[in-house]
């Protein structure tokens, strides 16, 4: 029987910026360490995404021991401490909540707007703010950061390689921006795991995770196309919702290694259960 294993790791420093790929990663309270720790608001200070602004996706991020560093085609690199003090406090929205957020720096606000061709702001979340998981789908206890609402995304290879023969192209998994990757497994075998433990990590997936525009942009390109959500809408299709992945809880703290064995420990009617 094939084990199934971690194959990758992402982390998305910054909300619908580019990700970093690591071999090995510490794991925090709101998920990977430095996850959509930041994120771009415009003057109302809502959340801003390549839903509005597919160009986000050249945006590349970078980490140092001491700085968050961001780049661009045409644009000199700009290179932020990775903890923020003198900011203003401000209040910002993602979808339904409402979180404070510290703003980072002019500079970097001027980088990012005129990189976007929209006025925008760059802000932070402090140690002190803390944003609940909707409470429907977790415990009192967890958190997350300016991700969309989860601290996981969890897809299998086999998922994606199923796709791409259902649409005869090949796409990459960098268009759905899992955090972990899972290989060993048959197609959509996430739809059924309940409780999954990944080396000394035990995580709930609790909610199939629903599928925006984003997966239709090239994330080297920034162009749109039709797919994968034309196919999606066909074979992943359930309540006028596409589903791509799903969303996952963490139980511990701890360190996240490519290579560390998966074990499933509960499984459940598949969600989306199609």
């Amino acid at each position: 029987m094939t084990s199934s294993i971690l194959s990758a790791i992402t982390l998305y420093p910054v909300k619908s910026l580019a990700g970093i790929s690591v071999s090995s990663w510490p794991v925090v309270k709101t998920g990977l360490l430095y996850d959509r720790k930041w994120m771009l608001v415009d003057a109302a200070g809502h959340f801003l995404s390549q839903r509005k602004l597919p160009k986000m996706a050249l945006i590349k991020t970078a980490l140092t021991e001491s700085h968050l560093i961001l780049s661009a085609s045409g644009m000199a690199s700009l290179s932020l401490p990775l903890i923020p003090t003198d900011g203003d406090i401000i209040s910002s929205t993602i979808w339904h909540d409402q979180c404070e957020a510290r703003s980072v720096s002019k500079e970097a606000d001027q980088w990012l707007s005129y990189f976007l061709k929209l006025d925008c702001r760059l802000v932070y979340q402090p140690a002190e703010m803390v944003r609940p998981v909707d409470p429907r789908y977790a415990d009192a206890t967890d958190n997350v950061s300016f991700a969309d609402g989860f601290p996981f995304l969890i897809i299998s290879e086999n998922s994606l390689t199923s796709l791409n023969q259902a649409m005869n192209l090949n796409l990459s998994m960098a268009r759905f921006r899992p955090n972990l990757v899972i290989s060993g497994c048959v197609p959509y075998a996430e739809d059924s795991w309940r409780e999954i433990s990944i080396g000394t990590i035990d995580f709930r997936l609790t909610k199939p995770c629903s599928r925006c525009s984003v997966p239709a942009i090239d994330p080297e390109t920034a162009q749109t196309g039709k797919e994968p959500l034309t196919t999606l809408n066909r074979i992943r299709k359930w309540e006028n919702k596409i589903y791509f992945g799903q969303n996952a809880l963490h139980n511990q703290l701890g360190t996240l290694t490519v290579g560390d064995a998966l074990h499933v420990k509960a499984t459940g009617v598949k969600q989306p259960p199609i």
